[in-house]
């Protein structure tokens, strides 16, 4: 791991990438399961289906996308639905379930050059670069909104 502000841009992207992971686990690892599924916004936002669509985002870029796979070892599609969280998964199941999907993405990019380009779905060249870039912004986004959420929560007990 290369030191916080220091190393070459692909280190430092990983380790952003990774440090934003964390946040998003950080922001809600605490929370009880009921609170956790507490539904704050009109959308389906929970603190649960941050981490929901997060594993699910990770799929989608890093195994869909980069490593072309037409089965991935869960859903891969970051839409909407892809925040909602069966009533038997707890908290801590769904945050196993995105560490195992970012470590399989950290062996997936590790494999691959920045500049490496791909074909998206419509016939447009994308870069690996592009796609650490996107999830630095993905985590952070979502780490902001469990952040907003979870100060919400406490804010009502």
């Amino acid at each position: 791991m290369p030191e916080m502000y220091r190393g070459s841009e692909r280190e430092l992207l990983d380790a952003i990438i990774d440090r934003n992971r964390e946040a998003l686990i950080a922001s809600v690892e605490w929370l009880s399961d009921a609170e956790s599924r507490r539904r704050l916004v009109a959308s389906a936002t929970t603190p649960i289906g941050l981490i929901k669509h997060a594993a699910a985002a990770e799929r989608f870029w890093f195994q869909r996308f980069l490593d072309r796979r037409t089965e991935c070892d869960g859903p891969a599609n970051p839409g909407e639905a892809s925040y909602a969280v069966d009533d038997a998964e707890s908290l801590d199941d769904v945050i196993a379930e995105f560490r195992r999907a970012s470590a399989e993405s950290r062996r997936i990019a590790s494999g691959l050059d920045a500049d490496d380009v791909l074909m998206n779905s419509r016939d447009e060249p994308v870069s690996v670069r592009y796609v650490l870039q996107h999830m630095v912004e993905e985590f952070a986004r979502h780490a902001g909104h469990a952040d907003i959420l979870v100060e919400q929560i406490v804010a009502s007990r």
